[in-house]
């Protein structure tokens, strides 16, 4: 089948794909990937495998930061697309939808403190949202995230996030954007003090940072801060919620309810790009006051909502529910044994759920990555804290599946471990 992706558009090899892709598209992240040893241009596609198109199949742990929970081309969320697409198009974003309301409906219901909803087509978008929606409710300007940060890059996103992101283009403004270390609640709690920030925003447990893991009770004292200084609180969950800490919404199980919680990636099951902003009233009130205030011509596309509201049926299945309790304790036991045979190069496991960053100390994770993918499993290298790596195991996985990862991984660290000795 790689062949035939190949010709559909008109290669006739790899070598003129990853040509072009250098000549016309992004030479930089084209040339990292294959000089890193991840030469990956996906052919074939199903569940959580991928098979490059030079026939080369690896299992997913990547997930593209949680869009393919469900897995690569879910055949109830192709079935979905595929009755909806005889019927509907991306629609009007001005008039209500069948789709729509009852997709915001849904979202709202599983949602404790949510009131609105507001769609859009990533998670940076969703962002601005909540971003925009917090400095109308407040009449502030400010906005506090953590150091390393990651929250899109979009215009509003992309200044809450790690400098790499925000210098690049200008978009750093400290006067309006401060950052602050994650776990540090004295530093938290002093910046907020001069009661003058419109919201704090913080992903439950940083994506792109490499999954530190708040410190018990860490979060609802933010929000407590948050409570006592007038300032909102966003809780970021486009990588960590839709069921990846073994409930839908990591959040509530850190005591937080928050003033707006965003979601994306795996809400669009991975075939149709949606994402939404999840307002409580304290936030929403702009929505009486001016629908027009923002507009997204792709924000709640049909389409996506039909999708959408299939992912969080699958999501919050009882059956589905259960399987990722199964996996969280296999993955548990596995990554727990391989940390006692090999203490010296898997120096740590940040865990909650199968939300997971494994810390690989002086050998860094980029060796493991590369190594990995040669075994038979893609999972990437933390961005911002390279000596992790990002382990994502998907929500539907088998038993047998799981077992395979942990198998290969367990190869994969003792060849970088052996070549260190």
């Amino acid at each position: 089948m790689g062949i035939e992706q190949l010709s559909m558009y008109g290669y006739a090899s790899k070598a003129e794909v990853l040509a072009d892709a250098r000549r016309y598209w992004n030479p930089d992240k084209t040339t990292f990937w294959q000089d890193e040893g991840v030469p990956l241009v996906v052919g074939d596609r199903s569940g959580y495998r991928l098979t490059d198109v030079d026939g080369h199949e690896v299992i997913d742990v990547h997930l593209n930061g949680g869009t393919y929970n469900l897995g690569h081309r879910n055949p109830e969320l192709v079935a979905t697309l595929t009755h909806a697409v005889r019927h509907l198009d991306i629609g009007n974003h001005h008039f209500p939808t069948p789709g729509r309301a009852a997709l915001a409906r849904r979202l709202v219901e599983a949602t404790p403190g949510a009131d609105k909803v507001v769609f859009g087509s990533s998670g940076g978008e969703a962002v601005d949202v909540a971003l925009k929606s917090a400095r109308y409710a407040t009449g502030r300007r400010k906005i506090v995230s953590v150091v390393k940060a990651y929250h899109g890059h979009t215009g509003l996103a992309v200044a809450t996030g790690d400098s790499r992101f925000s210098q690049l283009f200008r978009s750093d403004n400290p006067a309006e954007f401060v950052q602050v270390p994650f776990n540090d609640l004295d530093a938290m709690t002093a910046t907020l003090s001069g009661q003058d920030t419109a919201a704090v925003i913080m992903e439950t447990i940083p994506a792109t940072y490499g999954f530190p893991m708040p410190e018990p009770g860490y979060l609802a004292a933010v929000k407590q801060a948050c409570e006592d200084t007038g300032t909102l609180y966003i809780a970021d969950e486009v990588q960590t919620g839709l069921g990846r800490t073994g409930e839908l919404w990591g959040v509530y199980g850190e005591g937080v309810t928050p003033d707006v919680l965003v979601t994306g990636k795996g809400l669009g099951g991975g075939l149709y790009p949606v994402s939404a902003a999840l307002l409580g009233p304290a936030v929403s009130g702009w929505l009486e006051r001016d629908g027009f205030a923002h507009m997204a011509t792709f924000g709640g596309a049909e389409l996506g909502c039909a999708v959408a509201a299939k992912v969080l049926e699958i999501t919050q299945r009882p059956e589905t529910r259960a399987n990722v309790h199964r996996r969280i304790d296999q993955v548990t036991e596995g990554l727990a044994d391989l940390r006692a045979e090999l203490p010296h190069a898997l120096t740590g496991i940040r865990q909650k759920g199968l939300v997971i960053g494994l810390e690989f100390g002086a050998i860094g994770a980029k060796q493991v990555m590369t190594e990995l993918y040669r075994q038979g499993v893609w999972a990437i290298f933390s961005t911002l804290d390279p000596a992790v790596l990002q382990f994502k195991p998907g929500l539907l996985l088998t038993e047998q599946e799981t077992a395979e990862i942990l198998t290969r991984l367990r190869d994969a660290v003792r060849k970088v471990a052996g070549s260190h000795v």
